[in-house]
């Protein structure tokens, strides 16, 4: 007898390092025959896994070339990544029905907007004497055993996050590759395939069948992504000789010590938003060629979860989401304070959005985003800023949304973690505005040649380098020599830094004095250990703008 299981693909797009596939090709036989199992390898676009609900061109494309990817590998195997359209429970309930599936494993899908599918799915197993496997594998640690070793309750701190896991112990290890030696993959009756929506064999669909255009411009477009676990693992070596060279000479965090935003990118987050890269690979890749490196090295250097702070600060959103549903919204977020953002009726929310602000530097990232799918992170943090306490004090639920669509490694822990964080409302000093990087500045010590700015802004390509990041202050000669006219070709800065800054000061001194004298208090939030760690974060340096 032959037992139906299904593999049920959410995130964790791989084969390696995924423990929900080999439990998938476990029998559970308890008369120990070994009885043989056939697998149906399944992904179900339902509007909402895979983070599909808001989605952008960039990302959707990415995630079907994940999925293109795992289909290949299936098929060298004899089989094939079986892709359904339709609501999740609809689908997986027809399939238990019509093929006698005995088991169903999935990766945990940890955030809170994933939790009523699941649990409507494990109801379901439940209600069709179908065993339901989830396994832990798209987070170093779960986050629910953290907040459980923390007391039961979310470490409120980054040092109480680092402190609770360090109890819980090391991550495991990632676990080895599947044996298909004796799997056969199963396939799905012509009829139950129309009724179901199932994907044509051989084609994938782009993201024009599912009602999304390009938004960018593609003559700008200059860094390539593609989506799949293949290219990931190659990317992966890339970008440990990287890490090796930044070791050996005594610094870590290459791509946040020295960023480069324009050379090819080395960042593994996308890889790692969609699975296609485990991140317990990528976690235990760098500390193994920390300690080789260190062996050897005249620079030593402690290890510790530093020398992988990024993905540390990943798990740390996670969990700090994990019981917190409101956790992408200001006012019902019991970890967010509620600032009285300006709520905007002109254009200047669409101007931001659309890289039209008047700040080169910041235009030329907004529309990086819009054409690629992707930002360094310092250009994250600026534009994020500029939107907020910066410059326009506009909430960071607007700029959230517009990055969950446009961004390929878009991730709701994360991605709203960071934006609570930059906009002072949660995960730094509330109510505070003093540590506010100049864009105009930080251009300079970026982008020194401008070369980043033309290339995305490319009507000041002909614009000197010391003016490129400040164009209304050449002549109005030297504009018509350089093709570009302020005001007509390229917009005049839509605010003035010096006046947003002082304002914004004020309004943050104010709210955090009205706090104080009606007895109110600050929500639970978190700190960074010290200065150092936020001046890291933001690659701060002297010019930001002082408290006032």
């Amino acid at each position: 007898m032959t037992i139906n299981n299904i593999l049920w693909f959410r995130h964790g797009l791989r084969l390696h390092d995924n423990p929900s596939l080999l439990e998938a090709l476990k029998s559970d036989c308890q008369s120990g025959s070994g009885e043989p199992v056939k697998l149906f390898p399944v992904f179900i676009f339902d509007g909402e896994s895979a983070g599909t609900r808001i989605v952008g061109y960039n990302r959707m494309k990415f995630l079907l070339e994940s999925l293109a990817d795992l289909d290949r590998q299936f098929r060298e195997l004899g089989g094939q990544l079986l892709v359904f359209r339709g609501d999740s429970e609809t689908v997986l309930r027809r399939l238990f029905e019509e093929l006698n599936i005995k088991k169903l494993c999935f990766e945990q899908d940890c955030e809170p907007i994933w939790r009523d599918r699941d649990e409507r799915i494990t109801k379901l197993c439940e209600t069709m004497d179908v065993k339901c496997v989830e396994n832990v594998s798209h987070t170093l640690w779960n986050p629910n055993e953290v907040i459980q070793t923390n007391g039961d309750i979310p470490p409120l701190t980054y040092q109480m996050f680092l402190h609770t896991v360090d109890i819980i112990g090391e991550p495991p290890r990632p676990v080895g590759a599947p044996d298909f030696e004796f799997v056969e993959f199963g396939r799905i009756p012509a009829i139950l395939a129309s009724e179901l929506k199932l994907f044509q064999q051989h084609h994938m669909p782009g993201p024009e069948e599912f009602g999304l255009t390009y938004d960018g411009n593609a003559d700008i477009a200059f860094q390539k992504w593609f989506g799949g676990e293949t290219r990931a693992l190659e990317s992966l070596g890339a970008r440990l000789k990287q890490e090796e060279e930044a070791f050996r000479e005594g610094y870590y965090l290459p791509t946040q010590a020295k960023p480069e935003i324009l050379g090819p990118a080395t960042s593994m987050s996308a890889a790692l938003r969609f699975g296609c890269l485990s991140v317990r690979m990528f976690y235990w890749c760098v500390h193994d060629l920390f300690a080789k490196v260190q062996a050897s090295s005249q620079f030593k250097c402690p290890i510790g979860q530093h020398i992988t702070g990024q993905l540390i600060w990943r798990e740390y959103f996670y969990t700090m989401s994990v019981r917190n549903p409101h956790y992408g919204e200001m006012e019902r977020n019991p970890i967010c304070l509620n600032i009285p953002w300006y709520e905007p009726v002109d254009d200047s929310l669409a101007r931001w959005k659309e890289g039209r602000t008047g700040f080169p530097l910041i235009d030329a990232a907004m529309r990086q985003l819009l054409a690629e799918g992707w930002l360094h992170h310092i250009l994250r943090n600026i534009t994020a800023t500029f939107l907020t306490r910066g410059g326009l004090w506009i909430s960071w639920e607007a700029g959230l949304q517009h990055f969950l669509k446009y961004l390929l490694d878009a991730d709701w822990s994360v991605c709203a973690g960071n934006w609570m964080w930059v906009s002072s409302s949660a995960f730094e000093r509330l109510l505070d505005s003093s540590k506010c990087t100049c864009p105009i500045a930080l251009a300079y010590r970026l982008d020194p040649t401008g070369d980043y700015v033309k290339r995305y802004v490319p009507e000041l390509a002909n614009y000197p380098a010391h003016l490129v990041h400040e164009p209304w202050k050449a002549t109005k000669e030297e504009q018509l020599e350089y093709g570009c006219t302020i005001g007509q070709q390229y917009p005049v800065p839509m605010v003035d830094l010096s006046v947003v800054a002082k304002r914004n000061a004020h309004a943050m001194a104010k709210l955090r004095e009205q706090l104080v004298n009606n007895g109110g208090s600050t929500p639970p939030h978190c700190r960074p250990s010290d200065i150092d760690e936020i001046r890291q974060f933001f690659w701060l340096a002297d010019d930001v703008v002082p408290e006032t």
